[in-house]
């Protein structure tokens, strides 16, 4: 923490503001549309995570994730002095215990844009963006959310224990809407929060984004193109998606040997456009009729967070998000 304080007191230059939101609830596309703006500044790395990290936590190793607090900061020293200099980190600093203090040290004056969806939707999306990027190995989404009692007794862990995604396994850990927000009200203050709800930025984005803007004190006027990144996918062939992940991350003798041939003679751009295809095969059309009762029991299991989260932001989002009949 003293590190972060330091960092600040000499002058380097720290970001203006962080997108902490749950996974697809179109923090990415926030992030695209906002780095188009002339006042802002954004890395093209979206998520550093520097500030959620342990010193023990190992990161994805497909990601060049900074592992110092001087490489943290290289990341901003492109920002104008006149331009808003943030980053997206997103559900990472959302479920972090750590970064808002975090946060906090490096810039008191930091504004933090929060955004939250339902739950039960938002947990199948997580389970399927995990699969995908190969963080959980389980594919059917009821037994990976039964998995999580095991796993906090570190077993059935597809990564070692002191990875952070380890913790991302923890779903139900995810859903404490209230705590999450109350760290950074704690640590910033109410007026340097702005919590979103994603329904509200799938319905009309550019109203969203224009409050964001307005949020951020730069010019809300000018035109920003929408943007829909990353959607989620329906995975028709879990073991053909987990071969070629195996194979892109190189788990394994004989994917390390195949990879290293399929480097030899295929671009890395061309690498990583066939893997983000294979990612994004099929457009997700909701729920399968096979996860409809997981689905209604963990609306049963977090209305009470949903309950809560409506009296602490004073909005309606029982009914919003249909838990009115859900006993």
């Amino acid at each position: 923490m003293r590190e972060l304080q330091a960092a600040r007191e000499t002058g380097s230059r720290v970001p203006d503001f962080f997108i902490a939101g749950h996974a697809k609830s179109g923090t990415t596309a926030l992030y695209e549309m906002l780095r188009a703006h002339p006042q802002i500044n954004m890395p093209d790395l979206k998520e550093p995570e520097f500030l959620a990290r342990e010193p023990q936590d190992q990161p994805l190793a497909s990601k060049q994730y900074p592992r110092t607090l001087d490489e943290y900061l290289a990341l901003f020293v492109a920002a104008a002095p006149e331009q808003r200099a943030g980053e997206a980190s997103s559900t990472t600093y959302l479920r972090s215990t750590v970064a808002a203090r975090r946060i906090a040290a490096l810039c008191p004056h930091a504004r933090v844009i929060a955004i939250f969806r339902e739950p039960a939707s938002f947990l199948r999306s997580l389970h399927l963006q995990w699969f995908q990027f190969g963080v959980e190995t389980e594919a059917d989404f009821a037994t990976a959310l039964a998995l999580e009692p095991e796993r906090r007794r570190g077993r059935n862990l597809p990564r070692p224990p002191d990875s952070i995604w380890v913790r991302a396994l923890f779903y139900s850990e995810h859903v404490r809407y209230v705590e999450q927000l109350r760290r950074y009200h704690e640590c910033l203050g109410r007026e340097q929060v702005l919590a979103l709800i994603y329904d509200d930025f799938r319905a009309d984005n550019q109203r969203v984004v224009r409050e964001v803007l307005r949020f951020l004190d730069v010019d809300d006027s000018l035109e920003i193109a929408p943007s829909e990144a990353n959607p989620s996918v329906r995975l028709h062939s879990p073991r053909m998606h987990q071969l070629v992940h195996a194979l892109s991350r190189g788990r394994g003798p004989v994917s390390l040997a195949v990879k290293t041939s399929v480097k030899a003679v295929t671009p890395r751009r061309v690498r990583r456009r066939a893997l983000r295809a294979a990612d994004r095969k099929v457009p997700d059309s909701g729920p399968r009729r096979a996860e409809e009762p997981i689905m209604a029991e963990l609306r049963s299991r977090f209305k009470g967070e949903v309950v809560a989260a409506s009296e602490y932001l004073e909005r309606d989002l029982v009914s919003l998000w249909g838990y009115d009949d859900v006993p």
